[in-house]
């Protein structure tokens, strides 16, 4: 699809975007004074997906908008109903929202900051979209977030993992399901502990963007306090293809760890560009050397193959899970697929309807009224565990998996075996915790 076209319902919708500055939406109920941006009519409402179809996070890109097209044929009452039969909260009934039938525009984020607010600004006012969701970059959602809150409309984010969609740069109108850097620190660092000892020297090689930096820190804060010493830490560009020559000088600093801050097809290419320098196979003052990869997904594992056997990473939810929820969804996603769903698409699927229910639950899809409904909503049914959305920085607080990558495979889909479900107690922080700091949630905005 080209980046300039849209798609509702499968109907193609052409024209140039708008500009990256924010004008005011075209669509509007009128002078009331409880009007806001993009109200619907009785008949439908239109929701944006804006996904990275092109870019170095295509593929979970990809998986994003198979799980919201399921999520809009639920909530329309198609198919078996997945995780609305799991739901704790009953208010969905498959009669779409508030009696509206769902239908939906989608845009391609390009993993750029610039392209996803223009396409979501484009989708906004043009298409009159009351609500964003997506994207599998931390760049990208505090980018449209703040775009978002200016327009009046609720952003539910995608694939988020930096702090500062929650921390400095949280917003009134957004919301994270997504897990963030500080929860992978504090479930990754007892199992590395137990995995290779308390005397380990590291190496960090860091996504040069808000994403990286923040789980560099979260990584090498979380294994510092336990006794690791961090070498280098060296920043590396998201557009980088072949990681060869960041790899070269790791053996020669001293290091026994490789930690890779990337995500997507840049920790495919540099794992794979690792492995292919040795790193696997060496030893440092008579260690194993080790690789770490924070931030896992199942479609990471694909394409890095064999690589990934018995490497330690954490993810937000994996389709081996047992509970009820996770057992609906992923047979609602491979009966309609043919294989099993991504973290990715669990994501976006669980953010669509938890924003759909908010609505429901308010009686109203004027974005302060969702806002209310949503801080502070404890729910359970959607995989993960018992959830809260804190009010505080809408933030999800849930049970984090740390996972390694599987020696032994039965299927090109069961690359990653779950070593530990993380309690959400143990990746509870406190709001003004210091990777948190700065920022304010503001107040919410109906825009019109």
């Amino acid at each position: 699809m080209s980046k300039s076209n849209f798609t509702r319902r499968g109907v193609m919708k052409s024209g140039a975007l708008a500009g990256a500055g924010l004008a005011l939406p075209t669509i509007f109920t009128g002078a009331s004074a409880n009007a806001f941006t993009n109200e619907p009519g009785s008949g439908s409402v239109t929701l944006g997906f804006n996904v990275p179809q092109s870019g170095p996070y295509a593929d979970e890109g990809a998986d994003e908008l198979r799980a919201y097209e399921l999520a809009v044929e639920h909530l329309n009452g198609g198919g078996d109903g997945g995780m609305l039969n799991t739901f704790s909260s009953k208010a969905l009934d498959g009669t779409g929202i508030l009696g509206r039938k769902v239908e939906y525009v989608t845009g391609d984020t390009q993993t750029k900051s610039d392209a996803a607010r223009a396409s979501a600004k484009s989708m906004i006012e043009k298409d009159g979209a009351i609500m964003i969701t997506g994207g599998s970059s931390s760049g990208v959602a505090v980018a449209v977030q703040a775009l978002c809150q200016e327009a009046g409309v609720i952003f539910m984010a995608g694939l988020t993992h930096s702090n500062d969609t929650t921390g400095k740069d949280k917003k009134a109108n957004g919301f994270r399901h997504f897990f963030n850097s500080y929860m992978s620190g504090a479930a990754l660092a007892p199992v590395l502990k137990n995995a290779y000892g308390t005397d380990r020297r590291a190496y960090h090689l860091t996504a040069d963007y808000n994403w990286g930096y923040t789980t560099e820190e979260a990584v090498r804060s979380s294994t510092e306090a336990m006794g690791w010493e961090t070498v280098a830490a060296v920043k590396t560009p998201l557009t980088q293809q072949d990681f060869s020559s960041y790899i070269a000088p790791v053996l020669q600093s001293g290091a026994d760890t490789l930690v890779l801050n990337h995500y997507g097809g840049n920790m495919v290419n540099s794992l794979t560009n690792a492995v292919q320098f040795g790193l696997r196979d060496a030893q440092v003052d008579g260690k194993d050397f080790q690789i770490i990869v924070p931030l896992y997904s199942r479609l990471m594992a694909k394409g890095a193959g064999e690589n990934v056997k018995g490497i330690f990473g954490s993810t937000n939810w994996h389709w081996s899970l047992q509970d009820e929820g996770s057992k609906a969804f992923v047979k609602s996603f491979g009966t309609k697929y043919g294989f099993p769903p991504s973290q990715a698409a669990h994501t976006t699927y669980v953010q669509a309807l938890l924003y759909a229910d908010a609505v429901q639950r308010a009686g109203s899809f004027a974005p302060c009224a969702v806002v209310e409904a949503l801080e502070g909503f404890e729910f359970d049914g959607m995989g993960n565990g018992p959830t809260l959305y804190r009010a505080e920085d809408h933030q999800c607080f849930k049970d984090v998996l740390v996972v390694k990558g599987k020696e032994n495979p039965e299927s090109e889909f069961d690359l990653l075996e779950i070593v530990e479900v993380t309690p959400a107690a143990q990746v509870t922080y406190d709001p003004g915790h210091p990777q948190f700091a700065g920022g304010s949630l503001g107040s919410c905005n109906n825009g019109a």
